[in-house]
C-alpha cells in the first residue's frame, strides 16, 4: 500500500521508498517459495484424492494468477529491464491474441492490475481455497487404512 501510495519516482528515489521496494520483492519471494513448497507436497502427496480435485484446481489457479501478478509487477517496475520485457512482452500478447485487451506498454493499466484488480483476485482464491479445505478436510496420506472399531 505504501509503494502504491507514493508511486514509482518515490522507490527509485528515496532511501526509506528502496527499503520499502526491497521489502515488497524479498516478500514476493518468500511468497513464491512456500507456494511452490506445498504445490510441490500437494502433488506429492497426491492432493487431489478423495473428492479434492476442485481444491486442488483452485491452488493451481492462484499460482496462475499469481504469476500474473509477478509480471504485471515487473513490468511496472519503470526501470530499463521493466521496459525491455514490456516490448518483449507486447510482441507475444499480439501474437497471441491478446494484445487488444491488455496493453503491457501501457504502465497505468499494468499498475492498475497489479495494485488492485490481480490482489483481488488472488484473495478470492484463497479463500475459496480455504474453504473448500475446510469442507472437505485435509486428505489422508497414501495407504493410510482407517482402523477397525475394538
Amino acid at each position: 500500500m505504501v509503494l502504491a501510495f507514493f508511486g514509482p519516482h518515490w522507490w527509485h528515489e528515496s532511501a526509506i521508498g528502496r527499503f520499502f521496494n526491497s521489502l515488497h520483492f524479498w516478500s514476493v519471494q518468500m511468497f513464491f517459495f512456500f507456494m511452490v513448497l506445498h504445490l510441490w507436497g500437494q502433488y506429492f502427496a497426491a492432493g487431489w484424492r478423495d473428492g479434492r480435485a476442485r481444491t486442488w484446481m483452485a491452488g493451481v489457479l492462484i499460482f496462475l494468477v499469481s504469476i500474473v501478478a509477478a509480471f504485471t509487477g515487473y513490468v511496472s517496475q519503470q526501470n530499463f529491464d521493466a521496459q525491455w520485457i514490456a516490448v518483449n512482452a507486447k510482441d507475444a500478447m499480439n501474437s497471441a491474441g491478446a494484445g487488444a485487451f491488455f496493453n503491457v506498454l501501457n504502465f497505468g493499466q499494468m499498475y492498475g492490475l497489479h495494485v488492485v484488480l490481480i490482489p483481488l483476485a488472488v484473495l478470492f482464491l484463497v479463500g475459496l481455497h480455504v474453504v473448500l479445505v475446510r469442507m472437505k478436510g485435509v486428505v489422508k496420506p497414501i495407504g493410510w487404512k482407517e482402523a477397525s472399531g475394538s
